[in-house]
């Protein structure tokens, strides 16, 4: 437990991106005055200035390195918003930032990684491309690598989500989170167990990505196929393999795991939209997905509240979602 992200490391992270990052609201999903149902909150992250959670750990990890650091630039990889986030710190920052990205990435990402002043290496898209590109032009160039989930930095940023949530809602009961590669729910776990014990965490992805239920399931990282996680709508929770220390915080921090269909994403993006007016991509949408669908195998409660990591959906996809 010793190694886990401590309270005060994300309270540290708070006042790193106090400024940058958006204290974004809790939206009260729409429901029937007159129903008994607990109440939705959704966190909304799709309002943050690159339309995701990300930007979060990605300026807490960049705002800490030392002169000498900032000066030689920085390195990731990612399927889209943590490369999109570590552009946005770095330019912020007068940082030089390359960015290691699947081809299949959306182009909708690329062009706005892009436009922020990064440069773009094209790899294909498994992990571990991904993980040894980047790590071969930090040791060429001198860069420090930002992993996109497995590093206390960026869990300690990422959880001040969690923070806010239970600072703006003191009673929350139960918390829904995606999972891609364990860095957002590492960090959300980490601060609502601190200060809420008795809440309860439940990890959502695709059921065509289950990598971190069976994870779960086995006590150890299972890795699932690129050609496998490759088949999920929600682009950015393809992720192959959760990380060794977002694991660990899930086994001792996490309460379960629940996957959504496809349909049940497109469905939750699209009364996300209709009824709730917020855009989410579909990773970004299947935490509520598993509130609208799967509430009787959720922990019980009276105030839920959903993550809604990311907002940067393909316009021609969320036009397909809303017909």
């Amino acid at each position: 437990m010793s190694d886990l992200v401590s309270l005060p490391e994300i309270e540290r992270a708070a006042e790193r991106i106090a400024g940058v990052a958006v204290r974004t609201p809790l939206v009260p999903f729409p429901r029937d005055p007159a129903s008994a149902e607990p109440a939705l909150l959704v966190k909304a992250e799709s309002l943050q200035p690159i339309g995701a959670f990300k930007v979060r750990g990605a300026y807490a990890a960049i705002a800490s390195l030392t002169e000498e650091q900032r000066a030689a630039g920085v390195v990731t990889h990612s399927s889209g918003n943590h490369a999109q986030a570590v552009a946005y710190a770095a330019r912020a920052l007068g940082i030089k930032a390359v960015l290691v990205m699947p081809h299949t990435t959306p182009g909708v990402k690329v062009e706005r990684c892009i436009a922020l002043g990064a440069e773009v290496v094209y790899v294909e898209p498994t992990g571990q491309a991904r993980a040894a590109t980047a790590e071969q032009l930090a040791s060429a160039h001198g860069f420090t690598l930002i992993p996109p989930y497995d590093d206390a930095r960026v869990i300690a940023g990422q959880g001040t989500v969690g923070l806010e949530i239970v600072q703006d809602r003191p009673d929350v009961d139960v918390v829904l989170v995606p999972v891609s590669g364990g860095g957002l729910i590492a960090g959300v776990a980490a601060a609502v167990k601190a200060l809420r014990p008795e809440a309860k965490v439940i990890g959502v992805e695709p059921e065509l990505a289950a990598d971190a239920r069976d994870s779960l399931a086995a006590g150890r990282p299972v890795t699932w196929d690129a050609e496998k996680t490759g088949r999920t709508l929600a682009d950015a929770l393809r992720v192959q393999r959760v990380g060794d220390l977002p694991f660990a915080h899930m086994r001792a921090q996490v309460d379960g795991i629940v996957t959504v269909t496809e349909d049940e994403i497109r469905g939750a993006m699209r009364r996300l939209a209709r009824e709730a007016r917020l855009i989410a991509e579909p990773g970004g949408a299947v935490a509520t997905a598993a509130y609208l669908h799967h509430r009787a195998g959720l922990p019980a409660g009276r105030t839920y509240v959903s993550v809604l990591s990311g907002g940067n959906v393909d316009p021609a996809l969320l036009l397909d979602v809303l017909r």
